[in-house]
């Protein structure tokens, strides 16, 4: 286990308790800087932005979590109807916590799993986002109205783990290293033939993969799945009408398949009152794979 300390020195690390999860925080920063909460995806944990936040923490006071069913945040039962991960319920999390460190409002980056709930949270709790950046996705709804071949071949993940339980986690469980390689290796670029990258690097690996592995955790990513194919897109579709009124940047892969499958700016300008952002020339994991130049770009916005 790698000793999380040493990638956030100066940070704190608490486990704080919401209405529905405990969740695994950590935080620190320039106390006087305005308060930036960060977001991680799939299949990863707040450890994504081990580069990005100490950088950031020089001017903004930084808030990590990892998403309830993720990492060493709890993993509450989904229920009948999955709504303990839907993203309402993670973006609840997400403003509770932040409450709870003193902030009512705040700006929120969001990759991956953590960009949809924090889509959510920009819906659900307009009144607590300053700013809202959105890494390498389109609106789930958009997603759902848009499946082709392509899609199905890039995005066979979100049609497995929706399946009933126990077939996913089953499939998943008994290759949890695996799968967690290649998920990887893919979305970042590089053939699952391929040893790991150096933006990952071994020990980081094993960090993600000593959460990952745990049937909770896997249980929950699916969970996380099965509610944006229900609940997620209910809520969705009754708020098409909403669009996202704080200021949004979005930054999004050149060598992903949303830069291929769509016009990824103009599907977040469809949603929002004002919004603006371009494509990098990496992988899916821009905390990782360019983390300089994300870094740069966060600032640039955040201080505007």
């Amino acid at each position: 286990m790698i000793d999380q300390n040493t990638l956030f020195t100066g940070f704190t690390t608490d486990q704080i308790n919401t209405s529905g999860a405990t969740i695994h925080t950590v935080h620190g920063g320039n106390p006087n800087g305005s308060p930036v909460l960060l977001l991680h995806g799939i299949p990863e944990t707040h450890v994504l932005w081990r580069m990005v936040a100490p950088e950031l923490a020089r001017d903004h006071y930084v808030v990590m979590t990892d998403l309830r069913g993720y990492g060493d945040s709890s993993k509450p039962p989904g229920g009948s109807d999955h709504f303990a991960y839907s993203k309402r319920a993670m973006a609840l999390d997400q403003v509770e916590v932040m409450r709870h460190l003193g902030f009512e409002r705040f700006a929120l980056v969001g990759h991956d799993r953590g960009g949809r709930a924090a889509h959510r949270l920009a819906l659900d709790h307009p009144q607590a986002l300053t700013r809202l950046v959105i890494l390498d996705i389109v609106p789930t709804h958009l997603l759902y109205q848009n499946i082709n071949q392509e899609f199905a071949t890039i995005f066979y993940h979100w049609f497995l783990m929706v399946q009933p339980e126990p077939f996913p986690e089953t499939v998943v469980q008994n290759s949890a290293e695996y799968f967690l390689k290649c998920t990887l290796l893919w979305l970042g670029g590089s053939k699952i033939s391929e040893p790991l990258p150096n933006w990952i690097g071994d020990d980081i690996f094993r960090e993600y993969l000593r959460t990952f592995q745990m049937p909770e955790t896997i249980h929950a990513i699916c969970e996380d799945y099965r509610a944006a194919a229900s609940l997620d897109l209910e809520h969705d579709a009754a708020d098409l009408h909403k669009k996202i009124a704080c200021p949004l940047l979005v930054l999004w892969s050149e060598k992903g398949p949303f830069h291929r499958m769509y016009d990824v700016l103009q599907a977040w300008q469809d949603r929002a009152v004002e919004a603006h952002g371009k494509a990098m020339p990496t992988g899916h994991f821009l905390p990782e794979q360019m983390p300089d130049e994300l870094t740069q770009e966060l600032r640039e916005f955040l201080r505007s």
